[in-house]
C-alpha cells in the first residue's frame, strides 16, 4: 500500500487526531516536555542519523513508521556519500550535518555496537547531536543508539533503555537504566534492541499522531509478531545462551564501556 493510499484508508478524523499528543508517564518538565505539534499544513519533520557500521534493522523498521506518517525523513550524515552497514546494504544519506533543518519533530539515532562506539567519540558527530537534540520535540534512538545520545549529553536525568548486553553503560552517561523494551521519559524515548525498532515507532507514531493512527499503522505493517522461540532477552534465553553471546561479543562490549567512561569525563557524569 502506497503511503497516500494508506493516509486515505485513516479517515481525516485519525489523521488529525491528538497531533503531538501527551505522553503518559512522568509529568513534564518545561524544559523538556514535547514541543508544539508542526504548524498546520507542514509535514512532520525527522532527522535520522545515519553513520558506518550501524545496523540496518535499527534505521528501517522506525522508518517505515514515519513514512506511513507522511513526514519528511532526513537522513543525515556529514556528507552525501552512502554508509555501510552491518549487512552490507549501503545507505544513502539525504543531507549533511550542516543541510539539516534546525527545528526538528524527531531527531533519531540507530545503533550497531562497532560504529557507535566510533561515533561516540567523533566530536562533529556529538555536536551536531547535541545542537539538535536541545531543540526537537522528541530525542529518540533504538538500541545502542542510546549510549550516543548519552554521549551527547541528551539523557542526563532520564530513564533510557539500549541493548541489554550495554543497558548497564547508560548510567556512566547520566541515565536510569530501564529494562522496557520501549521507555517514555517526557520527551526523550528508547528502544531496545534491533526488532524493539518497530514497538519504538508505533510509541512514537502514537505521540505525534494519536493511538488510533498508530494502531492503523500496525494492522498495514501486519505486525503481530510470533517468535518461534521464547529467547529474546536474557530472561527467556537463559544464562548458558546469555553467557555465550556476551563471551562472543566481549571485546566490543568492553570498547563500548571505554567510550562511555570517556564520555562520561566529558560529560562530567
Amino acid at each position: 500500500m502506497r503511503r497516500r493510499e494508506f493516509t486515505g484508508a485513516l479517515g481525516a478524523g485519525a489523521a488529525l487526531a491528538a497531533l503531538g499528543g501527551r505522553l503518559q508517564g512522568r509529568e513534564a518538565s518545561a524544559a523538556e516536555a514535547p514541543r508544539a505539534p508542526a504548524a498546520p499544513g507542514r509535514p512532520l519533520m525527522i532527522g535520522m542519523l545515519v553513520y558506518p557500521d550501524m545496523v540496518l534493522l535499527d534505521l528501517v523498521g522506525p522508518q517505515t513508521v514515519f513514512s506511513l506518517l507522511m513526514a519528511q525523513v532526513n537522513l543525515v550524515w556529514k556528507e552525501r556519500r552512502a554508509v555501510s552497514t552491518d549487512v552490507g546494504v549501503a545507505v544513502q544519506p539525504t543531507t549533511t550535518f550542516a543541510e539539516c533543518p534546525e527545528e526538528l519533530d524527531v531527531l533519531f539515532v540507530p545503533g550497531g555496537l562497532k560504529g557507535t562506539v566510533a561515533v561516540m567519540d567523533d566530536d562533529e558527530v556529538v555536536r551536531f547531536l547535541a545542537v539538535r537534540g536541545a531543540r526537537a520535540r522528541y530525542v529518540t534512538s533504538v538500541c545502542t543508539g542510546s549510549l550516543l545520545l548519552g554521549a551527547a549529553g541528551l539523557l542526563r536525568g532520564h530513564r533510557a533503555t539500549s541493548h541489554w548486553y550495554v543497558r548497564d553503560l547508560l548510567p556512566l552517561l547520566g541515565a536510569t537504566p530501564a529494562a522496557d523494551r520501549v521507555v517514555v521519559d517526557r520527551n526523550r524515548l528508547t528502544g531496545g534492541g534491533v526488532t524493539a525498532g518497530l514497538d519504538f515507532g508505533l510509541t512514537l507514531a502514537a505521540a505525534l499522531r494519536g493511538e488510533e493512527y498508530a494502531r492503523r499503522i500496525q494492522l498495514v505493517l501486519e505486525y503481530e509478531p510470533q517468535p518461534p522461540y521464547r529467547a529474546g532477552t536474557p530472561e527467556t534465553a537463559g544464562p548458558e545462551a546469555t553467557d555465550d553471546v556476551r563471551r562472543r561479543r566481549a571485546p566490543a562490549i568492553a570498547a563500548a564501556q571505554q567510550a562511555a567512561l570517556r564520555a562520561k569525563t566529558r560529560l562530567g557524569t
